[in-house]
């Protein structure tokens, strides 16, 4: 696969995971909030707002290359803080509980390993990035 359909490819799989749980949070802001409240974070409505926020708009610039080095670096810090604030240690005395949860964090730092990627290799010719260079 020649480099920059792979680096195309890549930024649309790591833009879906980011797009979709955007979208699902904006489709209900009530149930976030209340996740978010069980994390003990505060103000939980205004973090489920930011969240969604913040994953939609980065999930975007990273779809379109639009400065992807540094929506690589911010997704990446983002995924590994959520991973830990919302999975590590979770799923109290119940085993698949504290399986899943123990799967979505490593899921969550795997996605930021492939970000990272994404930050070094560049987002390719096919990107706003280059058009603007």
């Amino acid at each position: 696969m020649p480099v920059n359909a792979a680096l195309l490819a890549a930024r649309l799989l790591l833009a879906f995971i980011f797009l979709s749980s955007g979208i699902s949070v904006l489709g209900d802001v009530a149930g976030a909030t209340g996740y978010f409240a069980s994390l003990g974070l505060p103000v939980p409505s205004f973090v489920a707002w930011a969240v969604c926020i913040f994953e939609i708009v980065a999930g975007l610039s990273i779809l379109i290359g639009f400065e992807t080095r540094l929506s690589a670096i911010v997704l990446a810090a983002f995924s590994i803080a959520a991973g830990f604030i919302g999975h590590y240690g979770q799923g109290g005395g119940d085993p698949m509980l504290a399986f899943m949860h123990s799967q979505a964090l490593m899921k969550d730092v795997a996605i930021a390993g492939g970000l990272l990627a994404l930050a070094v290799a560049g987002p390719g010719t096919w990107s706003l990035d280059a058009l603007r260079h």
